[in-house]
């Protein structure tokens, strides 16, 4: 297969601007709720892992667990996450989104999603077609990469 200098400069170019705003969206949201970037990121670990300890979030974002465990009890005190026995050590807790916790990232999701419907309301019929279709086989060929090959 060839190389295409092109397709990966635009790739690379969308990439850019795409993370770049996004992760401006996540940090004014964050922000606009009192929470720090680095809470908002358990929240949004929580959200898409499901329950899981200290040493968890420790070991994902590479910080120590009394780092972590400072941001749990703002966030457990704020409402949003809340601690469970785990089952398997009762020594130990499992750290879940709370109610208040998972309608807060909702929120920080549909803002997200606000964003691209404002811009896909920038073009036309035909190019919203082009990019969609674009998009759909570049998410279908990275979904058959799997996961291993982060």
């Amino acid at each position: 297969m060839r190389k295409s200098p092109q397709f990966s400069q635009a790739i690379r170019a969308w990439m850019d601007v795409f993370m770049h705003r996004s992760m401006h969206g996540w940090s004014q949201f964050a922000k606009s709720i009192g929470l720090s970037m680095q809470q908002f990121g358990i929240l949004m670990q929580l959200h898409h892992r499901g329950g899981c300890g200290v040493s968890g979030l420790s070991e994902h974002f590479d910080i120590t667990n009394a780092a972590v465990s400072q941001l749990v009890d703002k966030l457990v005190q704020g409402g949003f996450i809340r601690r469970d026995e785990d089952l398997h050590d009762r020594r130990a807790k499992i750290l879940n989104l709370t109610d208040k916790g998972q309608e807060l990232i909702q929120r920080g999701i549909e803002e997200r999603y606000r964003w691209v419907d404002a811009l896909a309301e920038k073009l036309t019929v035909e190019e919203r077609a082009k990019v969609s279709e674009a998009l759909m086989i570049l998410t279908e060929t990275v979904r058959e990469e799997g996961v291993t090959s982060r």
